[in-house]
């Protein structure tokens, strides 16, 4: 388990940590939550799906992200008085997120924090979750991250491959934290801010089933003189 230097009243929890029989003391209340959630990564999130419109798990990062201890968990009891508070109170995990190790490389990918939300139960809750993270997406991608909303709801936003599958069904409400990677083109195409720091950070590594869609992008945005 992880504790912050000057926050430390929400450690991350580790992979590692699951391997005991009972969570460490200062996160035990909220074992049911973190366990259901650690599971679900290395089941749903770690395997194929029929509904998914493509080969491979549904997450392909998550199975190395668990393997190599990179996949981190925090837990926020209570319900924030709505989303600019929530979103508030990520923005210091994106803080933390940039300094834990590793920062730089190819295994950096692999980086995961999980912010688990056990309090926020019903659909109401869930749409702060929802506008939390489109507060938060463009500060997080200014910073080369991106932040995703996981809840029981689930959240309605469809597959890539598939617009009728929803795949961001999680059984406790959370927000995820991870780094932007060439791939996520797709999920930031149609915003220009966070189109434009794609480009900053990738327009010259974009893979190649994605260039020609990524130049006509970048066009549009030199035009529009964003």
């Amino acid at each position: 388990m992880l504790i912050h230097p000057t926050r430390p009243t929400h450690p991350l929890v580790e992979p590692a940590d699951f391997a005991a029989e009972r969570l460490p003391d200062e996160v035990a209340a909220h074992e049911t939550a973190l366990r259901a959630v650690y599971e679900w990564a290395g089941d749903y999130l770690s395997s194929p799906h029929p509904d998914l419109g493509r080969r491979g798990d549904v997450c392909p990062y998550t199975p190395t992200s668990l393997q190599r201890g990179l996949f981190f968990m925090s837990v926020h009891p209570g319900v924030p008085s709505g989303p600019r508070e929530l979103a508030d109170l990520l923005l210091a995990y994106r803080d933390w997120f940039l300094e834990l190790e590793p920062r730089t490389g190819p295994v950096a990918q692999f980086k995961t924090v999980l912010v688990l939300l056990p309090d926020l139960t019903g659909s109401g809750d869930w749409a702060v979750v929802d506008r939390a993270q489109e507060l938060l997406k463009r500060e997080y991608t200014d910073h080369g991250l991106m932040v995703g909303e996981f809840h029981p709801g689930p959240p309605d936003k469809g597959g890539l491959w598939n617009p009728d599958f929803r795949p961001l069904r999680s059984p406790v409400a959370l927000l995820g934290i991870r780094n932007m990677v060439p791939t996520d083109f797709p999920f930031l195409r149609d915003d220009d801010v966070t189109l434009a720091a794609y480009l900053r950070r990738f327009g010259d590594r974009v893979p190649t089933h994605l260039r020609d869609d990524v130049r006509a992008a970048a066009d549009r945005l030199a035009t529009s003189g964003s």
